[in-house]
């Protein structure tokens, strides 16, 4: 924890300014004078997010990481533009309070949000006490949820210009094309391979599929719990957030959640296995379930599921890339290791589908 003394000397967190940022925060209206208390919240290896506390005032300010980042990645204003939009739509997520432009305050863009109290499932500790029924209820709560995300109106929550939603897939198939260049720490044919693949099938699916705002890293450590009832009280991380198939939010879940046996997702080391625990509903229940809950056809989810392994394996890399650069705050020399073995086995993942194998392949 770092304090900041009204008139005193600021000692800052890494990747906050303190003596720059409580200025700015107090211009605004969001401190007042006294002291301030700032510390890096856990969890979460792109942007850096911090706690801000004053007496009974918490603000939490969320900045791109330090060190590589990839083009058109971690852009604080779009963030901030999403979380607008979500609270004029009255959906689950923090209520945004400032955004600074002004790169010379922290080194770099950040938006302020409140703080929403509960728990974030992030690991079997802090799953502590969450029963087998629990983790029914919440399996379907997160569906539930992610079809109240997709059936918002864009245009009537102010979004109608956050993304094009015509020709989605095949853009971000591009996007992440090109970011795994800039990224690559070695070469993968693994990798390769399935964005050829994934050229090839995307290029069959019609440009027009429906669309909705996407969330971009849905899942369950992204969302903030309720202390005592197991529901959704807020989504958090709306970096990558866009207008595209609501299909990929689905994938994106899947990919990450976990079930005991699965092999190649406890590769993924980093990411909670929360999901493991009794309770917690198979992938294919939850596809069933947002199904129903939307009413959206899943037909080429498997093509989704394989971009979603693709995407996350080109920003598993990156993460290596800034590791092995000594720049990934918090981490250590296992890290690059870590993110290697991830890459690897969300490559493999996304070769599953191509193969055909569909989403139970996922539970090997």
């Amino acid at each position: 924890m770092h304090r900041a003394g009204y008139g005193q000397r600021v000692t800052s967190p890494e990747g906050l300014e303190l003596d720059a940022v409580v200025p700015w925060l107090r211009e605004r209206g969001l401190l007042g004078d006294g002291d301030v208390e700032a510390s890096r919240l856990a969890g979460g290896l792109s942007n850096v997010t911090f706690l801000v506390r004053q007496g009974d005032t918490s603000l939490v300010i969320r900045r791109p990481p330090l060190g590589h980042v990839m083009p058109t990645a971690h852009d604080m204003g779009r963030e901030f533009t999403v979380l607008g939009g979500m609270a004029r739509g009255g959906f689950r997520a923090p209520q945004p309070l400032a955004f600074c432009d002004d790169e010379s305050v922290n080194g770099a863009r950040f938006l302020v949000m409140e703080y929403v109290a509960g728990r974030i499932l992030s690991s079997d500790a802090a799953a502590e006490g969450l029963t087998v029924a629990d983790a029914g209820v919440l399996s379907g709560e997160l569906m539930d949820t992610l079809a109240e995300l997709h059936a918002i109106d864009a245009a009537a929550v102010g979004l109608a210009d956050f993304g094009r939603p015509e020709g989605f897939l095949a853009r971000q198939v591009k996007r992440w094309r090109q970011q795994w260049e800039l990224s690559k720490t070695r070469d993968l044919p693994d990798v390769e391979s399935l964005a050829t693949w994934l050229d090839e099938r995307v290029a069959a699916i019609p440009a027009r599929a429906p669309w909705s705002v996407v969330h971009g890293d849905y899942r369950l450590d992204n969302c903030i719990v309720d202390p005592v009832d197991p529901r959704v009280r807020a989504v958090l991380d709306w970096e990558m957030s866009t207008l595209g198939d609501p299909l990929m939010d689905l994938a994106t879940i899947l990919v990450y959640w976990s079930r005991p046996g699965d092999e190649l997702r406890h590769e993924i080391r980093f990411a909670a296995f929360v999901t493991d625990r009794e309770g917690f509903w198979d992938r294919q229940a939850l596809v069933d379930r947002y199904a129903a809950v939307s009413g959206r056809d899943v037909e080429h989810l498997d093509v989704c599921v394989a971009l979603s392994g693709f995407k996350l394996a080109v920003i598993m890399e990156s993460i290596r890339k800034r590791t092995l650069a000594g720049q990934q705050l918090g981490a250590d020399s296992s890290l690059a290791d870590g993110m290697a073995r991830a890459t690897d086995a969300l490559a493999q993942m996304g070769l599953l589908m191509a193969d055909g194998e569909g989403i139970a392949a996922l539970s090997r």
